[in-house]
């Protein structure tokens, strides 16, 4: 069982803005970010960018919002509610995220985007053909993005193989954040060696450099259903927070070990991280 989500937030609590897909299930997309960052002490809005059908067992379809309605309901949105970040997930459709940049425009919140191409659990596309342009009109708004190994390799355009060792995932992530101007969280459930590696190492890549963030590697964590969306969603919550990237993402990966720890089983398919 996962750790138990806190009281609902303080009236002067951060606000965060939700961008993501509607996962019936709960495990992952936008129901389980609202339980994220609800958890630590932050107050969820957002709007819904697309709908997928699929039970603990995996996806079957998807279909992608309409990019103005989404677009006009952040605008009005923004233009009334200070929010303290944002977490970018499924965007859909190359429409929606230029959309989703236009009314950024309205907002100087640092932006966590969970650049999310296909389920782990589905052969189910969760973008279209115009990917990088999408890419492209979402990175000046962008602070962080956090991909997993088959995401960066997809994000950089090289093959997976590329990117199967922390120092080739390394040189790729930060190549592809220097090529975006933004930070880049190479999460590493899937690097060096899967569950023969004592620690799950998250490399954060930026102008600076690269760091390693070491943390316990659970075994079987990797099939936890929902776990990118989930450290993605407490990255924003703590940067609403104040913490610097570094110390969010830490604080992130922390939060997100204890989860995978103790998944919940919601059905009787996979397990999921809240």
């Amino acid at each position: 069982m996962a750790p138990p989500l806190h009281s609902a937030p303080e009236p002067t609590a951060p606000q965060v803005l939700i961008c993501s897909g509607l996962d019936p299930s709960g495990g992952a997309g936008f129901i389980s970010d609202v339980r994220v960052i609800t958890a630590l002490g932050c107050r969820p809005v957002g709007v819904v960018t697309a709908l997928t059908v699929q039970n603990t067992t995996g996806v079957i379809e998807s279909e992608a919002l309409g990019a103005d309605r989404i677009r006009e309901q952040l605008e009005f949105l923004l233009s009334d509610v200070e929010v303290q970040a944002v977490k970018i997930g499924m965007i859909g459709s190359f429409a929606i995220a230029e959309a989703m940049a236009k009314a950024f425009a309205l907002t100087a919140a640092p932006v966590v985007w969970d650049p999310i191409v296909q389920p782990s659990r589905g052969d189910v596309q969760f973008v279209d053909s115009q990917f990088g342009h999408a890419t492209l009109a979402l990175a000046p708004h962008v602070t962080v993005i956090t991909p997993n190994a088959s995401e960066l390799a997809f994000l950089a355009g090289v093959s997976p193989a590329a990117v199967s060792g922390l120092d080739a995932a390394a040189a790729v992530g930060h190549a592809l954040a220097e090529r975006l101007r933004t930070a880049v969280l190479v999460k590493g459930g899937h690097l060096a060696g899967g569950d023969a590696s004592p620690d799950s190492v998250d490399l954060l890549c930026h102008a600076g450099g690269v760091e390693r963030l070491h943390g316990p590697r659970t075994p079987g964590g990797e099939h936890v259903h929902g776990t990118g969306c989930a450290l993605s969603s407490a990255l924003a919550a703590h940067l609403a927070r104040g913490l610097p990237l570094v110390d969010a993402c830490r604080a992130a990966k922390a939060f997100v070990a204890s989860c995978i720890a103790q998944p919940v089983r919601p059905g009787r398919g996979a397990a999921a991280v809240v």
